[in-house]
């Protein structure tokens, strides 16, 4: 009998293994195994401040230290690479990684790709040619509101040694700049469900040109890139040309390229889609 692979889920920022839980009742239901990595810093590690509960008292909330100061990217890698080596006495692996964890993925597989199968991102930051800053900068993002998504962070980035959002705010201006960007496509209720899995912090170390996909690592494994069409967050004019800068970096090992329609959050709040695609790829 043909052993069948892990799935192995690294969200993406703000986020933690719970967001894949509807995700991974759907792959259970057909048939498959799947592990959804808390990143460090995140899940029951995270910090959520007394002043982030209600009534909420955002000068301390500005304030506030948090444990995900020191974690760094490296500090993921192990952190999935250590899963990846107990998921692998098993049978083959898939590494999944959304949004920000395309950046871990993209690092563990230069780091171990002898412990990937297959490599899938689903609208997830891939650097190839750049860093994640240098995409940041560049035109494929502007149809990305990220003066509007400031609305949301609280505190000094650089004094509090951290990212800080506050996802229960009630301010209509910040909810609308949240929702439009990342799930426009969801209902209110089920949005406002969504933010409240968030953590407020997430750290700060999102990669370095040291970083981006490696020919003779990464490039060896094969990959899947997911494309979100509705996407905001990762505009599609930006997944595209992640998926062209990796393809050239290694012309015989391109992207198997699938499309999902929706935005950002919405393959996670309806995930039958997502759970039939990644069940297809390790199909006989």
């Amino acid at each position: 009998m043909r052993t069948l692979p892990t799935f192995v889920l690294v969200h993406g920022a703000f986020a933690n293994s719970f967001s894949f839980a509807p995700l991974q009742a759907e792959l259970a239901l057909l048939g498959h195994r799947s592990a959804a990595i808390d990143l460090p810093g995140h899940g029951f590690e995270a910090t959520f401040p007394a002043a982030y509960q209600a009534p909420q008292d955002l000068d301390a909330l500005a304030a506030a230290p948090g444990g995900i100061r020191e974690v760094t990217l490296a500090d993921a890698v192990a952190r999935v690479i250590g899963v990846l080596e107990r998921a692998k006495r098993h049978g083959p692996t898939v590494l999944v990684g959304h949004s920000r964890g395309g950046i871990t993925l993209t690092a563990v597989a230069n780091a171990r790709p002898d412990l990937i199968d297959r490599l899938v991102y689903v609208s997830a930051w891939c650097p190839v040619d750049l860093d994640v800053a240098g995409y940041y900068a560049g035109p494929e993002m502007a149809a990305t509101d990220q003066r509007a998504l400031a609305t949301a962070l609280v505190g000094n980035p650089a004094e509090l040694g951290l990212l800080r959002n506050n996802f229960r705010t009630a301010d209509p201006e910040a909810l609308a700049a949240l929702r439009a960007t990342m799930g426009a496509d969801l209902t209110d209720d089920e949005f406002r469900t969504f933010l409240n899995t968030f953590q407020p912090d997430d750290n700060l170390d999102a990669g370095t040109l040291d970083d981006r996909a490696g020919e003779a690592t990464w490039g060896r494994v094969p990959r899947t890139y997911v494309r979100l069409a509705e996407d905001i967050a990762i505009p599609l004019a930006m997944q595209d040309r992640m998926i062209r800068e990796g393809d050239a970096l290694t012309p015989g090992n391109p992207f198997d390229v699938r499309t999902l329609p929706g935005s950002h959050l919405h393959w996670l709040v309806h995930p039958e889609p997502a759970a039939a695609l990644l069940a297809g790829l390790v199909a006989d």
